[in-house]
């Protein structure tokens, strides 16, 4: 019988709900002025529940969005009247309007975000070797929690058979499972994210690997690489790692 964790992570106030959806939006390469609310609201309802499985600690507005996307998704079933003098408004319209401004805000931050960047580079104190990136790969700035969420997700259904109950104890913690990966990391250069889970074989396990890996990235001493949209995740030590 494994140990509950109560070990919880909070998701930054950043990546809401409408992050969520602009995420499974560009997964599944989606029109967003055409997006197709069932599948959308079936991808989050799924995703919610797992990071809520994992421990992720998330905002009401989340539940909300929820809601709004079931009321949505339920408005568009109705028939359409023949004889309406007006052409019906698309009730996806409201959540499109939402999505473009904040597609916009997003944007204007990540460009406060890089022009900070260049000022400090500017009046550095010293000098710091940037890790060598090929142009394609995408660091863990431009990756989100939900973008680890999928990973994981897909790595639970592509291998369900070893997460099974087991009768013995299991007393693994976040922070012995820190260490087990730096001490991984210590060893390679870069490492695959599915590495991590090979040798995990409950759920528990499971959760306790993912929620130290975000602890360990949170703390900068690691990131998370990504060649294209549905390449595989790699991890590679920061600048902090060895510090």
């Amino acid at each position: 019988m494994a140990v509950e964790t109560t070990y919880e992570v909070k998701v930054d106030a950043f990546e809401g709900p409408l992050e969520l959806l602009l995420h499974l939006i560009k997964k599944n390469e989606i029109d967003i002025y055409d997006i197709p609310i069932a599948l959308i609201t079936e991808q989050y309802l799924e995703t919610v529940d797992l990071m809520q499985s994992l421990n992720l600690s998330l905002a009401g507005e989340f539940l909300v969005m929820a809601a709004s996307l079931i009321h949505i998704k339920s408005k568009m079933l109705l028939p359409v009247p023949e004889c309406a003098d007006e052409e019906e408004e698309d009730p996806r319209a409201d959540l499109v309007l939402r999505l473009l401004e904040y597609q916009r805000f997003k944007a204007a931050s990540e460009q406060f975000e890089e022009r900070e960047s260049l000022w400090r580079d500017i009046y550095a104190r010293g000098y710091t070797k940037a890790p060598d990136l090929s142009p394609e790969e995408i660091p863990i700035s431009d990756l989100n929690v939900y973008d680890l969420v999928s990973a994981l997700n897909a790595l639970l259904i592509k291998n369900p058979e070893p997460f099974v109950m087991e009768l013995t104890m299991e007393t693994l913690t976040v922070k012995d499972k820190m260490q087990h990966i730096l001490h991984e990391m210590a060893l390679v250069d870069t490492l695959l994210f599915e590495a991590l889970f090979t040798k995990t074989f409950s759920r528990h396990g499971v959760i306790v690997t993912f929620l130290a890996l975000l602890e360990v990235i949170r703390l900068g001493l690691i990131r998370v690489l990504q060649q294209d949209l549905f390449a595989p995740l790699r991890l590679i030590k920061t600048d902090n790692f060895a510090r």
